[in-house]
C-alpha cells in the first residue's frame, strides 16, 4: 500500500464482520438476509451520517465476503486494506425474537477476521485516520485479533489519532476475568469510551451510573458516553455529565442500535462537534436504528436523524 494513495479517513475501524439472518416474526422459519458484524455496522453508521470511514478485517473467500464487500463499496467504506483468506470462512449469525426480546446464534469459530495478527494492521491506512475503533468483540474473537487491536491502538496513539472502544461483552467467547482484564486495558487507552450499562455492570461490579463512570474514568477513558438502552445516555468528559433521554419511536428491532450510536457520535466528533451535540446526534440516530430489521438496513441518515432532535428534546422511549 502506497502511502500516497492514501486518502485521509476520519473513522477507521477494526474488527470482526459477519452476514446476518434475522427472523423478522417470531416462530416464522423465514429469515431477512442481512449484514452485521459491530464495528462494520459502526463504520456504516459512521459513513451514512457523513464520515469519510474505513474497514479493516479478514473475509473468507467465499459468497458471503463478497457480498461485504460489495456492501462496504455501496455504502462508502474504505475497504481497500481488507485481507481474503482462503483458509478460512466469513462469520455468520441468526437473530430470533420472542417475548424476551431478540436473541442471536453464532457461526464464527475459526472465522477469517479471527485470524488478524498485528503484523498484519495496515499502518499507512490507520496513520491516515484521525480516530480508530474498535471492541470488546474485536479483541475476544482470538488471541492474535486481541493482539492486533492492541498494537493497532498503541500506533494510532503514537499518530495523534483519537483510540475509540465500545465494551461489547460476550462471554460466550471468553472467561469474565480476561474480559475484565483486556477490556479495561482497552478502554485505558480510550480517548472516547462506549461502554453499555449492561456490560460495565458485570465488568465493573458497580450498579450507579455515577460510579460506573468514576471508574470508567479512573481505567484511563478520557471521554465516556454510558449507553442505558431505552433510557438514552450520560456523556462525560471527567468533569461534566449531562444525560440524555432516549426518544419514543415504534421499535421493532434493536440490533445494532449501539453500533449505530458509536458510529453517529464518532462521525459528529470528527465534524467538529462538541461531545455532548454529539451524543444527542447519535441518540437520536440509535433510536431511528431500531425502527426497522436487521443491524444495518435501518441505519439512518442526518435528515432523518435532525428531524427527529426538531421534533422535541428525548423522551422516555427506546434510545441505544
Amino acid at each position: 500500500m502506497n502511502p500516497n494513495d492514501i486518502l485521509p479517513l476520519d473513522v477507521l475501524a477494526i474488527g470482526e464482520p459477519m452476514i446476518e439472518f434475522n427472523q423478522t416474526t417470531p416462530g416464522d422459519p423465514r429469515f431477512l438476509q442481512g449484514f452485521g458484524g459491530d464495528t462494520s455496522n459502526m463504520a456504516i453508521a459512521a459513513a451514512r451520517s457523513g464520515a469519510r470511514t474505513g474497514y479493516w478485517t479478514r473475509l473468507g473467500d467465499d459468497a458471503f465476503g463478497a457480498m461485504l464487500r460489495l456492501l462496504w463499496a455501496a455504502e462508502g467504506v474504505d475497504a481497500s486494506a481488507v485481507v481474503t483468506d482462503p483458509a478460512a470462512h466469513t462469520a455468520v449469525y441468526f437473530v430470533t425474537h420472542g417475548p424476551d426480546g431478540h436473541a442471536f446464534s453464532y457461526l464464527r469459530a475459526g472465522s477469517a477476521a479471527a485470524r488478524m495478527r498485528p503484523a498484519d494492521v495496515p499502518l499507512p491506512l490507520l496513520r491516515s485516520a484521525r480516530i480508530v475503533q474498535a471492541s470488546g468483540i474485536s479483541l475476544a474473537i482470538s488471541a492474535s485479533a486481541c493482539d492486533a487491536v492492541l498494537h493497532a491502538f498503541d500506533a494510532a496513539r503514537a499518530a495523534g489519532a483519537t483510540v475509540a472502544f465500545d465494551s461489547n461483552l460476550r462471554l460466550k467467547l471468553w472467561p469474565l476475568a480476561r474480559a475484565r482484564a483486556t477490556i479495561g486495558a482497552a478502554a485505558g487507552m480510550a480517548d472516547v469510551f462506549f461502554p453499555s450499562l449492561d456490560d460495565v455492570q458485570v465488568l465493573s461490579g458497580l450498579d450507579d451510573p455515577d460510579a460506573i463512570l468514576d471508574w470508567s474514568h479512573r481505567l484511563g477513558a478520557k471521554a465516556v458516553l454510558l449507553k442505558l438502552g431505552a433510557d438514552g445516555v450520560i456523556a462525560s468528559d471527567g468533569t461534566r455529565r449531562e444525560r440524555i433521554a432516549g426518544h419514543r419511536v415504534e421499535a421493532v428491532d434493536a440490533t445494532g442500535a449501539g453500533d449505530c450510536f458509536c458510529g453517529a457520535c464518532l462521525a459528529r466528533l470528527a465534524a467538529g462537534d462538541s461531545l455532548w451535540d454529539a451524543a444527542r446526534y447519535a441518540n437520536a440516530a440509535a433510536a431511528l436504528s431500531t425502527t426497522g430489521y436487521g443491524a444495518v438496513a435501518p441505519l439512518p441518515r442526518p435528515e432523518a436523524v435532525r428531524a427527529l432532535l426538531a421534533a422535541g428534546a428525548g423522551r422516555p422511549g427506546t434510545g441505544n
